[in-house]
């Protein structure tokens, strides 16, 4: 019988799971909103608002003149998401450890600048499938990224597929595609642990980290 015990497969979420990437999108964001004269937010503003992709997003945000928002966010975010692309604490000891399986990534950060941050990071060695926004027919929380990156995999998805993030939508995404929903962190910024309503829950990446430690 399958159990949520010991994983055959480990998928990440992105921003605010494996990377700290938010004053790259806060930049960017605020380009767009110089440019159409709206109010600007700071980095807790975008931790706390962001969470679907940007193609569900902007439409909502900026009406018939959403492309061109996009264009204004993408071109600000090309020339600087390096720069402040850095990991989260304790996430590459949890990469390491999370060696024993095959890993990927499934984001709603469009795919192009993920797979740019892996390779910045020197991390392409950890990950086979790296998915973003736009990759599938449909974004986080739609179960279509999850299920594209199992494909790529030659997987199935089940119960001891774990899929790890730091959001409610997150944990939606995992239910969606039949796989295990994994929180890490609290969820201070998204409604809290009972919001979210993981199957698992690690407190920190360190946490995560001896967990599959033990279980390797």
């Amino acid at each position: 019988m399958l159990t949520r015990e010991r994983p055959s497969v480990l998928l990440y979420d992105w921003d605010n799971t494996l990377i700290d990437g938010w004053a790259g999108i806060t930049a960017a964001l605020n380009a767009t909103f110089t440019a159409f004269d709206r109010p600007l937010w700071t980095v807790d503003d975008t931790r706390n608002r962001v969470r679907v992709s940007l193609r569900e997003s902007f439409p909502v945000m900026f009406g018939d003149k959403w492309e061109q928002a996009r264009d204004i966010f993408y071109e600000t975010l090309t020339h600087q998401h390096l720069d402040h692309v850095v990991p989260m604490a304790g996430v590459p000891d949890v990469l390491e450890a999370g060696a024993a399986w095959p890993q990927g990534v499934v984001s709603n950060k469009a795919g192009v600048f993920l797979r740019r941050e892996v390779i910045h990071l020197g991390w392409s060695r950890f990950f086979g499938p790296v998915i973003g926004a736009g990759d599938a027919t449909a974004d986080k929380p739609s179960p279509a990224p999850i299920h594209m990156a199992l494909a790529q995999m030659g997987r199935i998805a089940n119960v001891s597929v774990w899929y790890m993030g730091d959001t409610a939508l997150d944990m939606q995404a995992a239910k969606a595609a039949g796989v295990t929903a994994v929180l890490i962190g609290n969820a201070d910024h998204d409604g809290g642990i009972e919001h979210a309503a993981p199957h698992l829950h690690f407190p920190t990446a360190l946490d995560l980290r001896a967990r599959l430690r033990d279980l390797a």
